[in-house]
């Protein structure tokens, strides 16, 4: 048996509405809502009682997938406003490449995104950069310039 592909990317978000808002400023399409709650929910995740709204969010081209997800019960844990930097054990990050950083910074920023460096440039290739988004989600932005 072989792994037959990544199918997304779990993020655990404070307000549902909000993160989908951004995603979609971003340029990511909503594929789908649900209610996840039920025996089948607390099997899978190890916890009892859950209920949680997801939406699962593609990249323009399907291939790419998030699933944001809130937490009705139990309850998230963790502070949203604790916004740990980027060399932080655990997910470090998402990268996603875009046409224009500059742009899609000034779409995102109305929706919380607060820039965590500057903008850099890596030789003739790319312009890139690191942002912080709903939940403290540590976005990366790479747009090709070479």
């Amino acid at each position: 048996m072989t792994l037959q592909r990544m199918d997304n990317v779990g993020i655990v978000v404070a307000d549902l509405e909000a993160a989908v808002a951004f995603f979609t400023e971003l340029g990511m399409e909503v594929e789908g809502t649900a209610r996840i709650e039920g025996l089948f929910a607390d099997q899978a995740v190890g916890l009892d009682g859950v209920r949680s709204d997801i939406a699962m969010m593609r990249t323009p081209d399907g291939h790419g997938k998030l699933e944001l997800a809130q937490y009705h019960a139990p309850a998230a844990i963790g502070d949203a406003s604790h916004n740990p930097p980027p060399h932080t054990l655990g997910l470090h990050r998402v990268m996603f490449a875009v046409d224009d950083i500059d742009d899609t910074m000034a779409r995102l920023r109305p929706h919380g995104a607060e820039l965590i460096g500057e903008v850099a440039r890596y030789e003739d290739i790319y312009r890139l950069c690191y942002l912080r988004g709903p939940s403290g989600i540590i976005l990366a932005l790479a747009e090709q310039i070479g």
